[in-house]
């Protein structure tokens, strides 16, 4: 059969089998001869469920013993948002012709599919696509799926002109079956299920276009990536719409720009330039952390930038980790610059002897870390590779573990309920594949994590092969305003490192035992909480936090004099003020300093020069009666948090 041929009987096959699932969506049943109460079961389902596997609504499968798979439910959308970027692929393929198609897939908030295409995309170009696609659901094309042979798929896609889909094809094993979905004129390879009509998919939306290498490797050509979501009814769309474009309101990068707070520059790539008032947040995370120490019990040391890489052969980290790693050499020595705190505290520890009456021992170090990144996930603050964690490690006997862990979770949830993150998810992250140690100290380890969860009456899943190489690990997921998931704090147990470093202490019987180390960190980085707090409350910083507390703005020039009195009785007081003098109109003025997000803005005019008051505005147009200096600044000191920074 010569390569024409051959084109036109796969066309054939498919389009035999559309007839024959078309005829089937006609008649409103899911397989020959099914039940009329079946096809009323099924008759708003979007697939099926057999045997715990989604599969088409039209599979011979579905039968009495078969569920319905909705729209509505998670698996339902799933499935909605992969055969919308099928739609959207066909839409494409009209539109351009010479495009060719790789993959497709669903992700968390949507879809994307990947295209070769000699030019970027433009926002025009999304909205005709867009278009195209409303088109091929009015037209309300079946949906059918066909398994081929491999070589005959390869052959397919090939004569089609599809080198990248018959590259996929060509690396499933020989001799197998693949399967192909066709609505139309389009044909893609897919494992499914589909909707089983374009006319099933309600509501949807093409939301950006990126750049993205071919597999995803840098070494390979650059593709066009096209993203978009779907959901099960247009107010649910609506909705997420709405919460991308607060989304974008908030994201930190752009928040970071209007505050003047930090700047990035490609002469360090992933390393934030803290401007003043970003500084000024930053040191006052830091100081609140130094705050909870005293408290909890922790010292603070200072360990080296830069290591001899023999620490890193010793602590696991090269085998496992090198990756991550800068290295450098000086006068014929390698060195790494340290991604983590924990082996540099191994020395401290092992400085001096230990008896069991000096545990548990808490070293907290704010030192800064680097971890090569690359360049294509660095993102803001949120993905950086220099940075600083509110990081510790905590020495203690095996009898300590429950205790010490109980007293990290209860810090934890102080730290939350600070910041106002309200709800939190907890993991506990298992033994990964490539790990060091046995698995009877795994098995010590994940239950003594467990137990101190338990112990807490914390609710947890399970994160299977998720945990360190040296431990499992608890991870802390918040929720955002937006209920949006990060995963910020973690706390570590590590049988490892002691081992490894041979760490010891002398037991109530003057005999030597190895310590446990608990690795912790609460912010986690600071440079990813920042961010991820500057999107959580969209940059309005709570009084303590915030770099510029008071905006002190007066009517005319009249009352320039009275407020150099006010501004530098609260900066006596401690309060953080700036004076807005400038021969500008009051309401410009307010409405600059609520564009700043400055808590109070303090107005002046003749009236309150007169009383020796101020009258005082807080964020967001909330107006407060005149008010002496003194009462306001007893106000503003009530706002500060129990404990934190000044």
């Amino acid at each position: 059969m010569d390569d024409a041929s051959f084109l036109f009987h796969m066309n054939d096959i498919v389009q035999q089998r559309t007839s024959s699932t078309s005829e089937r969506l006609t008649d409103n049943k899911m397989s020959a001869g099914a039940p009329e109460d079946l096809s009323r079961r099924f008759s708003k389902a979007i697939a099926a469920r057999v045997d715990g596997k989604a599969v088409d609504v039209s599979s011979p499968l579905v039968t009495e013993e078969a569920e319905p798979i909705f729209p509505s439910s998670p698996e339902g959308l799933e499935v909605l948002r992969h055969s919308t970027a099928h739609l959207m692929a066909q839409a494409v393929k009209r539109l351009f012709p010479e495009v060719q198609i790789t993959i497709g897939p669903v992700i968390e908030s949507g879809f994307y599919y990947d295209f070769k295409h000699e030019r970027s995309f433009t926002p025009e170009d999304l909205e005709r696509i867009e278009a195209e696609m409303q088109t091929i659901v009015k037209e309300n094309l079946p949906v059918s799926r066909e398994e081929v042979p491999r070589n005959d798929a390869v052959r397919f896609f090939t004569q089609m002109g599809e080198a990248y889909k018959a590259e996929i094809i060509a690396s499933i094993p020989e001799g197998e079956i693949v399967s192909l979905y066709r609505q139309g004129e389009f044909v893609d390879l897919c494992r499914g299920p589909h909707v089983p009509s374009t006319g099933r998919i309600p509501a949807f939306k093409l939301t950006s276009v990126a750049g993205a290498y071919w597999r995803g490797d840098e070494k390979n050509e650059m593709l066009q990536r096209i993203y978009g979501t779907a959901f099960a009814t247009p107010k649910e769309l609506r909705q997420h719409l709405a919460l991308l474009e607060e989304a974008k309101r908030r994201d930190h990068r752009r928040v970071g720009r209007e505050l003047d707070l930090f700047s990035f520059n490609p002469v360090a790539p992933g390393s934030p330039f803290f401007h003043p008032k970003g500084t000024l947040i930053y040191n006052e995370l830091v100081s609140y952390m130094r705050g909870l120490y005293q408290r909890y019990g922790y010292q603070e040391v200072l360990t080296p930038q830069i290591f001899d890489v023999d620490l890193w052969h010793r602590s696991g980290h090269y085998e496992n980790y090198k990756e991550n790693i800068f290295f450098t050499e000086v006068e014929g020595r390698d060195f790494g610059v340290k991604p983590m705190n924990c082996p540099g505290h191994t020395y401290i520890y092992a400085a001096k002897k230990h008896s069991y009456r000096d545990l548990p021992l808490r070293y907290a170090d704010f030192a800064r870390l680097h971890r090569f990144e690359r360049s294509g996930v660095l993102a803001g603050l949120t993905r950086v590779r220099s940075f600083s964690q509110d990081d510790a490690h905590i020495f203690c006997t095996p009898e300590q573990i429950e205790s010490e862990v109980s007293g990290v979770l209860r810090m934890i949830n102080e730290v939350y309920q600070t910041f106002g993150f309200e709800e939190v998810h907890f993991y506990l992250a298992t033994r990964p594949e490539k790990r060091l140690g046995d698995d009877a100290t795994w098995d010590r380890a994940e239950a003594a994590l467990a137990g101190a969860l338990k112990a807490n009456e914390i609710a947890y899943e399970v994160n299977v092969a998720d945990g360190a190489f040296y431990g499992p690990k608890i991870d802390f997921i918040v929720l955002d305003a937006l209920r949006r998931e990060w995963q910020l704090a973690t706390i570590q147990l590590d049988f490892m490192l002691p081992e490894r470093f041979d760490l010891s202490y002398v037991t109530a019987h003057g005999d030597e035992a190895r310590p446990v180390m608990i690795h912790r960190a609460v912010l986690g980085s600071i440079e990813r909480f920042m961010g991820v707090l500057i999107e959580h409350c969209g940059g309005d910083f709570p009084l303590w936090l915030a770099p510029v507390q008071v905006k002190i703005v007066t009517v005319t020039d009249n009352q320039d004099a009275y407020a150099r009195q006010v501004d530098a009785q609260l900066r006596q007081a401690g309060i953080r003020c700036e004076l807005d003098l400038r021969n500008e109109k009051l309401g410009y003025k307010i409405r600059e300093a609520e564009m700043q997000k400055v808590p109070y803005t303090v107005v002046i005019g003749d009236k309150e020069v007169q009383a020796g008051t101020v009258a005082p505005r807080v964020r967001k147009r909330e107006k407060v009666a005149p008010l002496s200096v003194q009462a306001l600044i007893e106000r503003l000191h009530r706002e500060r948090i129990p404990g934190g920074a000044s």
